[in-house]
């Protein structure tokens, strides 16, 4: 049976919020996209007060990616990457993981975030699988719609027991590993018998909280 280690990646893997990032590097690339920060901001708060949900929030902020060609998708992302991306992943995170790997766990980043851009995170060649967010792309361009369910909470779960059938691994999840700065991710803590919250503002009666940097 294999170990894993999970890490979700906004704020556990990453210092900042990775979608922010990417529409904070596609501006500047291209400060036309400029038109899209009204949408982006109105979605945040329609999300606040309960009136989007995060299906439709995501699909309102990610409106600069509509019609986006695969080509063009593929070098934006690669781009962000390797200007910004890999430049905010905590140093005591990659550490962990490279500890973890040595030890024979197979490691997983499963997040809320698009794939679309968190494939990316394969070139850190420690990492095992990526499961994120995903979204359309048909006939060779991308859409801001979402393919299947926000990659959240017990989808993080379900998604996780997909690839492990589709990949025909059995886990012990009893000395496995699951890092996150959030309790939304419970399910994933409850799965694992090494539980750990990143810097995490409050105290926990039981998950351990590690402050990286």
């Amino acid at each position: 049976m294999e170990k894993l280690a999970i890490f979700d990646v906004d704020y556990t893997l990453t210092k900042k919020e990775t979608s922010i990032e990417l529409f904070k590097y596609v501006l500047k690339k291209d400060p036309k996209k400029i038109i899209y920060l009204p949408r982006a901001l109105f979605s945040g708060l329609l999300y606040i007060m309960g009136i989007y949900d995060e299906k439709k929030s995501k699909e309102s902020f990610f409106k600069f990616i509509d019609g986006l060609e695969e080509a063009n998708m593929e070098k934006l992302v690669k781009d962000f990457y390797r200007n910004r991306l890999k430049n905010i992943i905590y140093d005591d995170a990659i550490a962990m993981m490279r500890k973890l790997k040595s030890e024979g766990c197979k490691i997983y980043l499963i997040s809320a975030s698009p794939e679309f851009y968190l494939k990316e995170l394969y070139s850190l060649e420690i990492v095992d699988k990526i499961i994120g967010t995903r979204y359309a792309c048909t006939g060779g361009f991308h859409s801001r719609t979402l393919e299947g369910l926000n990659c959240k909470g017990e989808e993080k779960v379900r998604r996780l027991m997909e690839e492990l059938k589709k990949d025909n691994i059995k886990v012990d999840f009893k000395n496995s590993y699951m890092f996150s700065d959030s309790l939304s991710d419970k399910p994933l803590f409850d799965l694992v018998g090494n539980a750990f919250l990143i810097n995490y503002k409050k105290n926990h009666d039981t998950i351990k909280i590690l402050r990286w940097k």
